[in-house]
């Protein structure tokens, strides 16, 4: 049943997904201080998905075949393996708040792949947005560009960013799949490649020794895998996915503030700076209805 708007179940959906997600980042973080990064991330993946099998197989969904079964995949790859590939990867030295601050960029980046891939018309207000985002990564890219970030760390970031956009521009032209189906198999996927890939960088295959690995481990796991996902769902049956897409522009302020917390993240000039313009940038070019 659709949670009817402005409802406080909805906003408490809203909150939950914001709060839930925006540590995500921070986990990834503590993570990669222990694991290899793709190790890390194959673990929580392979983890995700076997919750999710085992989700599909309690709701009797069928798997899918042919096309369906490629693009759930395709799908997977991108969205899961490719991305967070290289998040992990820049995660490993840039803080957890700048690079949260840089995927806000998905929805904006998402709405420019979808104008040239002939799925959107271009409006003018997309480009005031990207002006005003691109202004903003400019401002908060200020000290990686001076030395204090790898560079390659920093693109990696941005590589992320348009790898979610493309899995997102790419699953309309997808055949119709159960969104639970679709990310048990796309997670499946991408565990396939992230442990491919880890096996190929010499990840050395260890489990954690730390309590605090772990914690972080079972939080992206269930917290920011599995639960964030159904709670996104709700919110996009409740408000659509338009408004939903507005947790995008929360993510960041949540993440800096763990991150301040937790993982002792300086507050720099650039970033406070910078943050609010990429935030405005993606509220007006991509989330701003007239």
């Amino acid at each position: 049943m659709r949670a009817p708007e402005g409802s406080g179940a909805a906003l408490a959906t809203f909150a939950a997904c914001c709060l839930l997600a925006g540590g995500n980042a921070v986990g990834v973080r503590f993570s990669n201080r222990e694991l290899d990064p793709l190790w890390g991330a194959a673990l929580r993946f392979g983890a995700a998905a076997a919750v999710l099998l085992l989700v599909m197989t309690l709701m009797r969904l069928s798997w899918p075949r042919g096309r369906a079964l490629a693009g759930a995949l395709l799908f997977g790859v991108l969205n899961f393996g490719v991305t967070f590939a290289l998040a992990y990867y820049a995660l490993v030295r840039i803080h957890a708040g700048l690079g949260q601050t840089i995927l806000a960029l998905v929805p904006l980046a998402a709405l420019l792949l979808s104008v040239a891939q002939h799925q959107e018309r271009f409006r003018l207000r997309a480009a005031v947005g990207t002006v005003l985002a691109v202004a903003g990564v400019a401002v908060v890219s200020r000290n990686p560009l001076q030395g204090s970030v790898p560079l390659l760390s920093f693109l990696a970031m941005l590589g992320a960013v348009l790898s979610f956009a493309e899995a997102t521009v790419l699953v309309h032209r997808l055949p119709k799949v159960h969104p639970v189906t679709m990310n048990a198999v796309g997670m499946t996927g991408a565990a396939v490649l992230l442990f491919a890939g880890s096996r190929a960088a010499g990840d050395a295959w260890i489990l954690p020794d730390r309590t605090a690995t772990w914690w972080a481990l079972a939080y992206v796991v269930l917290a920011g895998s599995v639960a964030v996902f159904v709670l996104y769902l709700m919110l996009v049956r409740a408000w659509g996915p338009s408004r939903a897409a507005y947790v995008f522009v929360v993510f960041p302020l949540v993440t800096i503030l763990l991150s301040a917390w937790l993982d002792a993240e300086p507050l720099t000039l650039s970033l406070l700076l910078g943050a609010p313009m990429i935030l405005l940038g993606v509220y007006v070019g991509a989330l701003h209805k007239r």
